[in-house]
């Protein structure tokens, strides 16, 4: 008898189970826009950023099959893999026999019919489904309220392999309770019609919504043609797996077998299903099942892993979201470019943490399921900004909020690399590191300070001297920071943490190709963090290239409005490329509540009335300066200065040739007479402000110069 080995479907998602050959294991185009994130119908899927689309309960009577039967592209000997019970001359092959290679007798018969009455309390009703271990039935359960439940039995009781999948589903199912793992309720047996052999069964709660592969074959486009999941609805399924992963990590168990198939919705609640392929961290020798496609490269050399368990998390997302041309053939452990898939193109995010999930080395992938959720949460962030909404501020677990806003003077000059270095987030610090209780003790604002506390660390550890290096950064002392980190061990200088430093410390020096180089590093591993991405804008603006570092200051700022230092390095790159409106709307971006308001006003209107010619200014530049300056309410001393420099605008503007009849600007009407009154009284003002003679003589000489000639 033989197991079943599912082909691919026409819509690229249905599973092709595979059996490990050797080593650890016996034979065996995107949517338009993204999902809405409208307040509106936000259900715990998604951590409340996303809507995803419920599905509704299916009727478990109307699930049932009317003809349970095996397709014969799908009927393989369990021993030997070679094609049985396929018809010849036009004739129907038997779904019963023996296997013409090897001599192995297969079934790919049901077990139980309607009507059967299993363990005594549960009446059967029919097929639900069949897959890889075994058919699924419906039936009700007669000793608790009649409730639906699903036995799920073998498809080939001569199939060895699959029935020790079943013993060891049998011995680790009891032990889970998650809610969002299937619920198991029990395990009986039952003679088989003709045989009398016992067969087991798991009893398990009935789940009737839709698997995710129904789900993505389901979706079409506005063409009417299939097409990927909405990206942040995809998303929000992965965030929904990643905790029953986790869950079954620290019980111990592996789940091995992660795929869109295994995976049901029903309303708002995901469920992982048909877990025969869970198995002990330390078991090396059941039987290890897997799918082709989804499945870990190392697998069949090595026992899988928390890692490989990862793997097929970063493979189901991609499948579900982009189309992946033979994604079980030439892309069976591969990602097309973003040249192929543009939806990875446009969410750079959402491809590096593709690249981290299924990275061909598993050391380098994501080191556990919580780890990899925190950094999906921030993909999920930016992707739900890129769509059009503003989510809410996130909280990093890997990095303190920014330490102060760099680059936002009015003038919106680059920044000194120093300041960047010095405003930039600090990792918190790895839990892990012997002296991270010390360093929990080592408070306080004065870098001198935390220099000295240093000194008496109990150990001299990675974590020690990191933090001793961004104290001396603080302390301007750049190059005894480098000392410091060049003495770190080299076991320790691969971690994200020791790339971070290493990046600021080359941006305080100087060097921005070699911080981006690093940061550009840390960004790969931490796909879903915006300091990530701010630091890398920031080296990319001081090494020249203001495109790059556009693009990511943009992402950075329309994901977190806290990471003010985004906004004013998004306007100071655009108006570097020539593009002042767009300058002055990343300005107008800054809310009100922010401390960092009037500056963003101000550098708006210098934006609209300085650093270009007269003759390229509009009145309407002058006029929309006017009314925000007007707005503002700012102290006497700088209101007058900026009205000073709205008004010599003006006045330049009227002497290239602008007319300006019957608008007024500040209450100065656009002529230059009234525009020589409007400036006299400006500097004068300023000149009774003035803190020193020299500068009030300045001023009023300026007050002199430009006043009109009068008879009085």
């Amino acid at each position: 008898m033989a197991g079943i080995r599912e082909e691919p479907a026409d819509t690229g998602l249905a599973p092709a189970t595979g059996r490990g050959t050797d080593g650890w294991g016996p034979p065996s185009r995107p949517s338009s826009r993204p999902a809405s994130a409208r307040t509106a119908g936000r259900g715990r899927l998604g951590a409340g950023l996303v809507e995803v689309p419920r599905v509704p309960c299916r009727d478990p009577v109307a699930a049932v099959l009317d003809n349970p039967v095996v397709a014969e592209s799908k009927r393989f000997c369990g021993h030997c893999d070679a094609p049985v019970g396929r018809g010849e001359d036009g004739h129907p092959g038997e779904s019963e026999g023996v296997c013409p290679r090897c001599g192995t007798r297969y079934s790919f018969l049901p077990k139980l019919r309607s009507g059967d009455l299993v363990g005594g309390q549960y009446e059967v009703l029919g097929c639900l489904a069949y897959g890889g271990l075994g058919w699924i039935y419906l039936a009700r359960d007669h000793n608790v309220n009649d409730r639906w439940v699903v036995l799920k039995g073998l498809i080939d009781t001569g199939d060895t392999t699959a029935m020790a999948a079943a013993v060891a589903e049998r011995r680790f199912l009891a032990e889970v309770e998650h809610p969002t793992i299937v619920k198991i309720y029990n395990f009986v047996q039952h003679p088989e019609p003709g045989t009398g052999l016992i067969l087991g069964y798991i009893v398990m709660e009935y789940v009737g919504g839709s698997s995710l592969r129904e789900l993505a074959s389901a979706h079409r486009g506005a063409d009417g043609r299939r097409e990927p999941l909405p990206l942040p609805q995809v998303i929000a399924y992965g965030l929904e797996v990643l905790p029953a992963l986790g869950y079954l990590h620290g019980l111990g168990l592996l789940y091995c077998d992660l795929k869109p198939d295994n995976v049901i919705q029903t309303d708002e609640q995901l469920k992982l299903l048909d877990l025969g392929a869970v198995r002990r961290m330390d078991d090396y020798e059941s039987p290890l099942f897997y799918t082709a496609g989804y499945s870990a490269p190392e697998l069949g050399k090595r026992p899988p892993s928390v890692a490989s368990d990862l793997y097929t998390v970063g493979r189901m997302l991609a499948v579900l979201s982009i189309d992946i041309p033979e994604y079980r053939g030439r892309h069976k452990h591969s990602l097309p470019g973003a040249d192929q898939a543009p939806l990875l193109a446009v969410f750079e995010s959402y491809h590096r943490f593709l690249r981290r999930a299924t990275h061909p080395d598993a050391d380098l992938r994501f080191g556990s399921a919580q780890e990899m959720a925190d950094q999906l949460v921030g993909v999920l962030r930016e992707a739900v900004a890129i769509g059009g909404d503003q989510p809410p501020p996130g909280l990093s677990t890997v990095f303190s909020p920014q330490r102060h806003t760099f680059g936002s003077r009015a003038e919106l000059v680059v920044p000194e690399p120093v300041e960047v270095a010095a405003a930039l987030p600090v990792p918190q610090v790895d839990a892990d590191d012997p002296a991270a209780g010390y360093l929990a003790t080592v408070t306080g604002t004065d870098p001198a300070a935390v220099v000295k506390g240093l000194d008496s660390a109990p150990v001299v550890t990675a974590e020690v001297l990191m933090r001793r290096a961004r104290a001396l950064i603080d302390l301007r002392e750049v190059a005894a920071a480098g000392e410091v980190l060049d003495s770190v061990s080299p076991e320790a200088s691969d971690g994200w943490r020791m790339r971070w430093y290493r990046g600021l410390v080359a941006v305080a020096r100087g060097r921005a190709t070699e911080a981006r180089a690093a940061f550009d590093a840390v960004y790969d591993m931490l796909p879903g963090e915006p300091a990530a991405r701010l630091a890398l804008a920031a080296s990319l603006e001081l090494s020249g290239d203001q495109e790059a570092a556009a693009r990511y200051y943009e992402l950075v700022w329309r994901t977190d409005h806290t990471y003010v230092s985004a906004a004013f390095g998004l306007a100071r790159t655009r108006l570097a490329q020539g593009h002042r409106s767009w300058a002055v709307a990343a300005l107008d971006s800054v809310p009100d509540s922010s401390s960092h308001y009037v500056a963003a006003q101000v550098a708006a209107i210098k934006v609209r009335t300085s650093g270009r010619l007269a003759t390229e200014l509009a009145v309407i530049d002058l006029i929309e300066a006017g009314e925000r300056l007007e707005r503002l309410g700012l102290d006497s001393e700088r209101g007058a200065e900026l009205t000073a420099q709205v008004l010599c605008a003006a006045f330049d503007w009227v002497l290239a040739g602008g007319d300006g009849t019957d608008v007024s600007v500040l209450g100065c009407p656009l002529t230059e007479r009234d525009l020589r009154f409007g400036l006299e009284r400006c500097y004068r003002t300023l000149a009774r402000l003035a803190k020193t003679r020299r500068e009030r003589t300045t001023l009023v000489d300026r007050a002199n110069a430009v006043r009109p000639r009068t008879f009085t």
